[in-house]
């Protein structure tokens, strides 16, 4: 196995921490109370209600594929790349829930779909992210 760089570490520990906030939003949100609920405008608990069972999977595998994912590349371990591209197709099935099925996107404000870029520009650098380090030795 190839000696890693430097930065590939940092990195690799703050993609847990981004992917570890995520985790941390998806169980708040399927936590939710119906007290919580409640507390919603009423379009925020239209579209909660809406939302498709396999839309709220994606979320699962894209927040804990992500975070399995970057434990394996801070452990620099091949076994991650697989679960980076489940946490990258997660990412995609629940945007299209999001803003193709569901006539979310033409709700959603500039922060949420900022947002949810972000979300997409990260996974998809984690992915190759993982394919470089699997390419250059860095992983086992």
């Amino acid at each position: 196995m190839e000696t890693a760089p430097k930065w590939f570490r940092p990195v690799a520990i703050v993609a847990l921490i981004w992917n570890l906030l995520g985790c941390y939003a998806y169980l708040a949100d399927v936590t939710l109370t119906p007290e919580d609920v409640a507390k919603m405008t009423a379009a925020q608990q239209a579209m909660y209600a809406s939302r498709p069972a396999w839309a709220v999977a994606a979320t699962a595998l894209a927040v804990w594929g992500g975070a399995l994912g970057c434990v394996g590349l801070i452990l620099r371990k091949r076994w991650s790349r697989p679960l980076l591209l489940i946490s990258l197709a997660g990412v995609i099935v629940q945007d299209v829930a999001l803003f193709g099925l569901s006539g979310f996107g033409s709700q959603a404000g500039p922060a949420v779909i900022g947002l949810q870029s972000l979300v997409l520009v990260i996974a998809v650098a984690l992915v190759v992210l993982g394919r470089r380090a699997d390419r250059q030795g860095w992983l086992s």
